[in-house]
Formats: C-alpha cells, structure tokens, sequence
C-alpha cells in the first residue's frame, strides 16, 4: 500500500460517514489508475528498450520519471536511460543517469551492479584512470567483500583496456589458472615484441632490433649505412682529415644510428598495436563471458 492509500484508509477510519466512503471510493480509484498508469509506461518503455528502440526508450523513460512523483520507478528508468545512451556510445550522458540510478539504489546488490556498469562505461570512453579508481575503491569496502571475484574480473578487463596483458593475465589467474580470459591474455603476450629489447638489440647492433622484430630489410639497411659511414669516418680520421671524421661520425654514421634505434621501437609498438587490436575485435566477436 502505497502513502496516498494508507492516508485514505487512514481518514476513512476517523470520517466514515456515507459522504466520506464516497470520497474515499474516488480517491482509491484515482490512486489505482494513476499506479496502472506508472505500471503501463514503464512496460511500454520497457519494450521499446527491448525492441532496441533506444531513441524512443529514453523519451519514455524521461515521461515516466516526470510522472512518477514517489519515485517509485526511479531507479529503473534512470538505470535503462543509462544503458540506452550506452548503446548509442553516448558514454558521458550514460555515466550520468548510472550515477542518478545508484542514488535510488534499493539494495546492495543493485548499487553493486551499477557501479560495475560506471566502470564498464569508463573503461568504453577510454577514461580507464577513473575505472581503476573506482574498482580500487569497490575493492576496500566491506559492504562489498563478497563481490571480490567480480572486481578481479573487471579489473583484469581495465588492463586489457589499458593494453597491460601481462597483468591482466595475473589478475585472471587470481580467479583460475586456467580461466579462458587468462589464457588469452598470456597468447597476446606471447605475440608482442618487447619494446625494451628491441632497443637495446639495436643499441648493440644497429638493425638487430628491426630483425627482431621482423623488420629484415629495414635491419639490414640500417646496419649496412652505420657500417658504411663509421669505416669511411674511421678511414678520414687515419689519414689526419679529422674535420672530415668528425662530419661524417656524427652527422651521418650517428644518424643512422639512432635512426635505428628509433625504428626498432616504432615496429614494435606498431606490432604490439595491431596485437592488441586483433585480440580485442576476437573478444568482442567471440568471447561468450562478460564484457564491457
């Protein structure tokens, strides 16, 4: 019985004269229209959303907010406003009716399954910082100790979005050691190259960073004009032309050089993209578990 109900029952029992019983009538059925009315936008809205109508959805849900002045619908069409406008990649707009939904939050269950949701949403629009802050802080309330597993899982997810394998591999294998999204991770792992040792490869040998990285011609070219420009600086210098060794050891011998190195780095990184992106396209269209 909701508050309009109970202050009839309420006033009936102090006036219940015959005039009185008819206000009270009246009253009982404004009240059970006026909650047949709530009941049957938000099942409406509810279809469209369903229907993936989402445009039409929101104007729904927003009708049904204006209309609804216990609130009692509150927390469910600000929680569907939020997942249309996430579908339609409107992330900014969607954190914010999330945030309007955990307000109305009518257990711990749901406010954990919103605050989930802002994650997941941060994690879409790329502000993974805030994801992380936000999992951190689910991670030392006790009111949420036993979601423990589910925070691991989404954190392992912000790694990946943070293009971190390795230790989104390691918060997987907190969950199982054999979890398929671990197992995953460690394959993506084992196809990058390390950014470090290419450098240092090439700083050892020029051109030794672009072959490990696959880069063959571009590592023997740079191998070939460091060597190049080093024994025509070295020849320079043996025959008292120093001016012309030093001209040719730094502007050209060193040139190359470091042109080297800077390659090396940038296949890498450009490898390690095309890894990542792979990996993530393969998520969305075959991982059946939970995703963003």
């Amino acid at each position: 019985m909701n508050f309009v109900t109970e202050f009839i029952v309420f006033f009936f029992k102090k006036h219940h004269t015959r005039k009185n019983l008819i206000l009270y009538f009246l009253l009982i059925c404004h009240a059970s229209l006026a909650q047949n009315t709530l009941h049957t936008q938000y099942a409406f809205a509810k279809k469209l959303f369903n229907d993936e109508n989402f445009f039409e959805a929101i104007t729904e849900y927003k009708r049904l907010i204006f209309f609804d002045s216990l609130n009692q619908y509150s927390f469910k069409a600000n929680k569907h406003i939020a997942l249309c406008y996430k579908h339609g990649g409107k992330f900014s707009e969607a954190i914010y009716y999330f945030t309007l939904a955990e307000l109305s939050a009518p257990n711990l269950d749901s406010l954990f399954d919103i605050k989930i949701e802002i994650v997941k949403t941060n994690l879409l629009r790329s502000t993974i910082y805030h994801a992380f802050e936000l999992l951190n802080d689910l991670n030392n309330e006790e009111r949420f100790a036993d979601k423990k597993d589910q925070i691991t899982y989404w954190k392992g997810w912000a790694y990946i979005f943070n293009d971190d394998w390795e230790s989104a591999s390691k918060e997987f294998a907190k969950l199982n050691v054999n979890h398929e999204m671990k197992l995953l991770c460690d394959n993506a792992c084992e196809s990058e190259y390390s950014t470090t040792k290419a450098k240092i490869l090439s700083y050892i040998i020029p051109g030794a960073g672009q072959f490990y990285t696959g880069n063959y011609l571009s590592g023997i070219l740079s191998f070939g004009w460091v060597a190049l420009w080093t024994y025509i600086s070295v020849n320079a210098f043996m025959a008292e032309r120093v001016f012309d060794g030093i001209i040719v050891a730094d502007f050209l011998a060193f040139r190359f050089y470091n042109g080297s190195l800077q390659n090396a780095e940038k296949f890498a990184i450009e490898h390690n993209s095309e890894v990542s992106d792979w990996m993530l396209k393969y998520l969305e269209n075959n991982y059946r578990g939970l995703k963003p």
